[in-house]
């Protein structure tokens, strides 16, 4: 029996321009694309990290929900950052989403589309159907 699939979006202008879901659910399992610190209903991006990972969450808990998901499904995470320097102030916001949950977790250094961008997150999430 195929497995159904699900694409989610976030409307955000950059899922048309480039082609992509903010989120596929594949059966059991929830791909969720980086989130960047954007504000999709307003499209604003605040200059500060940690503010930034604040939004990443709000947007991966916006797309997590609806897949019929939360976030204390997520099993993997992965956090993209221009300068490794900025990771450290944002644990809180990560502890406070994910220090429950404990998913796996990755951090990688790398530049981001826009300067702006100072942290983009990445989840993979698992649910019981």
């Amino acid at each position: 029996m195929p497995v159904s699939r699900k694409l989610i979006s976030s409307h955000s202008p950059f899922e048309a321009q480039i082609g992509y879901s903010r989120a596929v659910v594949q059966g059991d399992m929830i791909f969720v694309s980086g989130c960047t610190g954007y504000d999709y209903k307003t499209g604003l991006i605040s200059p500060n990290v940690v503010d930034q990972a604040e939004q990443c969450f709000q947007n991966i808990a916006a797309a997590l929900a609806e897949a019929g998901a939360e976030v204390k499904d997520v099993v993997r995470v992965r956090y993209i950052l221009p300068d490794r320097k900025d990771f450290e102030s944002t644990w809180p916001v990560l502890q406070k989403w994910l220090g429950d949950v404990r998913p796996a977790a990755t951090m990688i250094q790398a530049g981001l589309m826009e300067e702006v961008m100072k942290i983009e997150v990445e989840v993979t999430a698992k649910v019981e159907r």
